[in-house]
């Protein structure tokens, strides 16, 4: 994919449905009582997978134009294939395993060389008859009678969350889930509006056994998508991006933004199915170096590369720390961001946990491969078009797995 240098960026934009919000209100309804219509929905290959696995354990899921219709039922076991989903695989374990049926979850190399034991090791606490390869997909799933009991995640991860969540749901007893940073809130939020027996108090959740009611879901802009376009915003001039969910649990790319000085607004807030949501207008700002760290990562864990974008051509050095979650993504995002910037010019150096990174005032351009990792191909768009030349990102459909028609928007 050819990306051509821009002097100036300008557009209004509505960006895909949050993929995060699209998973959970398929499969959760999938396990509920009645019928629902997800509106808005993210129909790029991930959340394709987790209809194609919904269907194969018993639920129907049917595509009707840009919404999905989808009956809950008893599911049953089934071979699953999550593609390169690691959202639909994670959540499944803990879904399947409160379900007390069994299945066998399997990916594409990539997801396969994920690591599981993160969610079937906490599972197990709960009496989860669970085997993995190594850690690693294939993920088999033996029914199994649970129980519930106080759980602590050992990493910042709404997927383990939402997996024991989702697990407890079918345990006896009362499960307590705490964790030590908040993570995003949507799989809360969306079960406490379908009848969950849940309470959450502070960072710890309160589940106990359930059934769920269908419920019509309404799905907001994902601000994961719309980073790339606020990003050309802050760069090149000025954007909007319509209908954007600003869940607090994942608007840390905001508050990075109050650090780099970015001219920013939220206009037209309002709230659709308990989610707030929000107009973003970005403007065109000169950008100053920013220190990342701690508590914030697991709200914008998915913006880092593009964030990283931006403070290449901050006035500074900026540092992101405490990001080793980056290493487990699609691609091992350290990695892969750190090379991407270097091939266009961009001095950053690579750390265990994130990145330094020296900002310019502009980036040269060049060729970068995207690793198949859609986050990288997409922030490498973003670094081209401010770049001075431009250039080219190698295999490009990547982007296919969370915004589909990515390139032709940001063409238009």
């Amino acid at each position: 994919m050819k990306v051509l240098p821009r002097r100036e960026f300008y557009g209004e934009f509505a960006v895909p449905g949050d993929k995060s919000i699209t998973h959970r209100a398929i499969m959760f309804n999938g396990i509920a009582e009645g019928e629902a219509l997800v509106t808005g929905a993210l129909l790029g290959e991930d959340c394709l997978s987790t209809i194609a696995c919904m269907r194969a354990l018993g639920a129907e899921a049917e595509i009707e134009g840009g919404a999905v219709r989808v009956r809950g039922a008893k599911l049953h076991a089934a071979d699953c294939y999550c593609g390169n989903s690691g959202t639909t695989m994670r959540l499944l374990m803990g879904l399947i395993a409160g379900q007390r049926i069994g299945a066998t979850l399997t990916g594409d190399p990539s997801l396969s060389s994920r690591p599981m034991e993160r969610v079937a090791k906490p599972l197990r606490l709960l009496g989860a008859d669970i085997e993995t390869d190594g850690g690693r997909a294939p993920v088999v799933i033996r029914p199994s009678v649970l129980s519930g009991r106080e759980l602590d995640t050992a990493a910042p991860s709404a997927q383990v969350k939402s997996a024991l969540i989702l697990a407890a749901l079918g345990a006896d007893g009362e499960t307590f889930v705490h964790e030590a940073v908040k993570t995003r809130d949507h799989t809360e939020r969306m079960l406490a509006a379908m009848g969950a027996d849940l309470k959450v108090y502070g960072n710890s959740v309160r589940v106990a056994k359930s059934r769920l009611k269908s419920a019509d879901v309404e799905v907001p802009g994902d601000i994961s998508s719309a980073a790339y376009f606020m990003a050309l915003g802050a760069l090149l001039g000025e954007t909007l991006c319509k209908n954007v969910g600003v869940n607090p649990t994942r608007t840390g790319i905001l508050r990075v933004f109050d650090e780099m000085g970015v001219q920013y607004a939220l206009e037209n807030e309002r709230t659709v199915c308990g989610e707030p949501v929000a107009d973003i207008r970005v403007k065109k700002s000169p950008l100053r170096a920013v220190q990342i760290s701690g508590g914030i990562m697991p709200t914008l864990i998915d913006e880092l590369p593009v964030i990283a974008v931006l403070c290449a051509y901050a006035d500074g050095e900026s540092v992101i720390s405490g990001a080793e979650e980056l290493k487990v993504k699609e691609s091992d995002r350290i990695r892969t961001t750190a090379e991407m910037l270097t091939a266009f010019g961009g001095d950053i150096i690579p750390r265990a946990d994130g990145f330094m990174i020296r900002g310019k005032k502009s980036l040269a351009g060049g060729y970068a491969d995207s690793y198949g990792d859609h986050r990288i191909a997409m922030s490498a768009a973003v670094a081209l078009a401010a770049s001075s030349a431009g250039g080219e990102i190698g295999n490009p459909s990547c982007v296919d797995i969370s915004f589909p028609g990515f390139f032709s928007l940001i063409e238009k």
